[in-house]
């Protein structure tokens, strides 16, 4: 493992995103409105050129980055990848609705820098860029929370920002607390020096820093933001803001457990399962009565970061916890992206009832819709079946049965709200037959439907590229 390795390449997603951003923005200034695209065509050549930089990178061998700053490992190939992916495709969802649109460019310069924030979230192996990747990634998205600047936009990036800064300035504070206590910022400096300080000057910085981390990933107590920002934001900026963001959220959290904290005595599979437990039954609590799809699919997301706990809560306790919670992320983010572009699909269709009648007058929509929702509470053979499988597994083997059982039960309770969305569209011809369709999301969410499919049927192959070792 070298510690002083600054070759710019080794951060080639990194950097092809924000140079596309930074380029993307001069560029915008030249094009007549009508050519806006070509920044939108070149943010999609930089997430595929990043996904194949991180496949190719994913091959060597574990080190660091600066300083050992930035950690070039499994974890971190995988953030990159299902970060990168997960943006493409909202780029594409995105195309159709801000074409032409006054603002175009800087929509897309903003779902890049957010989306460079994730992935600095996901790699980040010091506090103090940890907290510049929570920067990155929060505030380009209130931006885009708001894009439209209507009154429910305006709303939901104010709510989103006002519990973004308290928490934020909230996790700096923890930040400090930690450098008083561990007398460095590196986390393989904080493993060995958190052991010896005072256990609750630890606990008081950790607890801190997980607030900030459990806000990008939208779990309680972070969650108060979720419902209102993604249905008050366009259905493109809701399918970012539930993925992105809480795939490079979630790698630092299980990269926070596995490394500085790891010997500092916390109670930390307590504590994690707690939040697990709690952040899955408000989700779905709070789903059972909502008539609004995103706001459906906002509380659906919070119950989704319980389960996506699981492996956390366990890690160091168990081989299973690190492929557990990638494949899960990526199975997640397909099949989450996917249940969106029907919402994409379907501009005019905002409620439950809108969606009556679908069966008959565009039933290949409905069929994705069915596949990505029963995807998402679980159902085989759809890549978060085996992901579920693979996190309760995890539980279980690290000693936590009793958290398996609570998912479990959950699980089996979210059947419900996903069947409420569903069982409308096979009824009498409604409005749903009335609404039109894009086009570009239908041929999305068709992708994404069967990418889901896929991943699970290949999920064996995946798992085993995914316990790679981490750097410590």
């Amino acid at each position: 493992m070298s510690g002083m390795n600054e070759n710019p390449l080794d951060l080639l997603p990194e950097v092809l995103l924000a140079a596309s951003a930074v380029f993307g923005l001069l560029l915008g200034a030249w094009l007549p409105r009508r050519r806006q695209w070509l920044v939108a065509a070149l943010a999609a050549a930089a997430c595929t050129g990043g996904v194949v930089a991180a496949a190719i990178a994913a091959a060597e061998p574990v080190e660091t980055a600066f300083g050992g700053a930035f950690a070039l490992d499994t974890v971190t190939a995988a953030g990159r990848i299902v970060i990168l992916g997960a943006t493409l495709l909202v780029i594409a969802l995105a195309m159709p609705w801000t074409h032409a649109h006054p603002r175009e460019t800087e929509f897309y310069v903003l779902l890049q820098l957010a989306s460079a924030g994730a992935l600095m979230l996901a790699g980040a192996q010091d506090l103090l860029l940890l907290a510049a990747g929570y920067l990155l990634a929060s505030v380009p998205a209130y931006a885009l929370a708001g894009f439209r600047k209507d009154g429910p936009g305006t709303e939901a990036a104010l709510k989103y920002y006002v519990v973004g800064a308290l928490l934020g300035v909230l996790m700096l504070t923890g930040i400090t607390v930690l450098l008083a206590a561990g007398r460095s910022t590196s986390y393989t400096a904080l493993r060995t020096g958190l052991a010896e300080a005072p256990p609750g000057l630890v606990a008081v910085g950790a607890l801190a820093v997980l607030s900030g981390v459990l806000f990008k990933a939208g779990g309680v107590p972070g969650h108060f933001w979720v419902p209102d920002a993604v249905q008050g934001s366009p259905a493109p900026v809701a399918a970012f803001l539930t993925v992105v963001p809480k795939v490079g959220a979630l790698a630092a959290f299980y990269r926070l457990g596995a490394v500085p904290l790891a010997d500092a005595g916390l109670p930390w599979a307590d504590l994690v399962a707690v939040l697990a437990v709690a952040s899955m039954t408000l989700g779905n609590l709070a789903a059972f009565f909502q008539q609004d799809v995103k706001r459906l699919l906002a509380y659906s997301t919070i119950s989704q970061v319980g389960y996506l706990l699981l492996p956390v809560a366990v890690v160091g306790r168990t081989d299973l916890d690190q492929k557990a919670l990638l494949y899960y992320l990526a199975g997640y983010a397909l099949t989450n992206v996917g249940a969106f572009s029907v919402v994409c699909a379907l501009p005019g269709a905002d409620t439950i009832d809108d969606y009556r009648g679908l069966a008959r007058a565009h039933p290949a929509l409905l069929a994705s819709l069915v596949v990505c929702l029963l995807g998402l509470l679980g159902t085989p053979p759809t890549a978060v079946f085996l992901g579920k499988l693979e996190v309760f597994s995890a539980a279980v083997d690290g000693g936590y049965a009793w958290l398996a059982v609570v998912a479990a039960v959950n699980t089996a309770a979210s059947l419900f709200y996903y069947l409420r969305w569903i069982g409308p569209a096979f009824l009498a011809r409604g409005t749903g037959g009335d609404v039109r369709t894009s086009r570009t999301a239908s041929v999305i969410a068709y992708g994404a439907a069967t990418g889901s499919v896929v991943l699970g049927l290949l999920g064996g192959a995946v798992l085993a590229v995914l316990g790679g070792p981490i750097v410590r």
